[in-house]
């Protein structure tokens, strides 16, 4: 993989691509996936799947805004969702010389994915998402399901005025209990725990990703009161691939998910978590490249 920076409007980006050349080569046969990961992760949680893609297609797994190399906005208000559609809208449009891709999320990726792929269909041609709720369920359930609001209850710690200071704490045990709480161990390799602290080690990294959350709709109970369900509708064939055993996410988030996803094939996996992309990663990449060849 090489390693890229692409210059945006707003701010530089970071991103792993399995090119050489950091812009699409018009000549190019290969298709591209874009991976967009969640937090507390970056790029490089992608790695079992770049691996296993990177022989048939162009792969490319950017860091988020604010993440690991990429470029970390002072302004809070750069965090908006609105915003970060926007962000990775032109990045995708960008690195593929506007032509459609194939995107992958998962959690505050699959945040972003939902409503990029609702706003932007141009640019996505099927949409994988793992373990991310769909914008209209998840309001749905936080304003109507308890088991859901208490699962949520973790993000007053992200949006804490001390929450920075608080997550650097012993080596930045919150960050990895919150990762390890769905099955009692760390998803992921001492390596790969050892890269992740590199990327959280990084100026104002923290405080970045801590600005998804203090951005995010719904997160104070004063908001919930005149919540609106949004109508975010994907109209490009997508796969859900859903660890069961999710501790920030219940099941019902998938009901009735059709209203708005018409195009959709959902698989659940008994015994996995939040963090199946790391824990079964070959029944993962499995699930997306039948997907993905599937021609109907």
């Amino acid at each position: 993989m090489y390693s890229h920076t692409i210059q945006l409007q707003q701010l530089k980006l970071h991103y792993l691509d399995s090119e050489k050349d950091s812009l699409k080569n018009t000549n190019s046969e290969n298709e591209t996936i874009i991976f967009l990961h969640g937090f507390p992760q970056y790029s490089g949680a992608w790695e079992a799947q770049l691996r296993f893609f990177q022989p048939y297609y162009r792969v490319v797994a950017p860091d988020l805004p604010g993440y690991n190399l990429s470029d970390k906005p002072d302004d809070v208000d750069f965090f908006s969702v609105q915003n970060l559609i926007a962000v990775m809208a032109e990045f995708i449009s960008k690195i593929n010389n506007n032509d459609s891709v194939y995107l992958v999320a998962h959690d505050w990726g699959g945040a972003i994915a939902w409503p990029l792929v609702a706003f932007y269909p141009q640019l996505v041609k099927k949409l994988i998402i793992l373990n991310a709720a769909h914008p209209s369920t998840f309001t749905r359930e936080i304003l109507h399901n308890p088991v859901q609001q208490q699962k949520s209850a973790y993000i007053s710690d992200l949006i804490a005025e001390d929450a920075p200071e608080q997550m650097r704490k012993n080596h930045f045990a919150y960050l990895k209990t919150l990762m390890s709480q769905d099955i009692g161990r760390l998803p992921i390799s001492d390596k790969q725990m050892d890269a992740h602290l590199t990327t959280w080690r990084q100026p104002k990294a923290i405080e970045s990703m801590l600005n998804y959350y203090r951005k995010m709709p719904l997160h104070e109970n004063k908001e919930r009161n005149d919540a609106k369900i949004p109508n975010i509708r994907i109209e490009r064939p997508t796969l859900i691939l859903w660890g069961l055993e999710d501790s920030a996410f219940c099941p019902e988030l998938l009901e009735g998910i059709e209203e708005y996803v018409p195009n959709l094939i959902i698989e659940k996996f008994a015994g996995a978590s939040h963090w199946l992309h790391h824990e079964i990663a070959d029944r993962v990449n499995a699930s997306i490249k039948a997907f993905l060849i599937d021609m109907s």
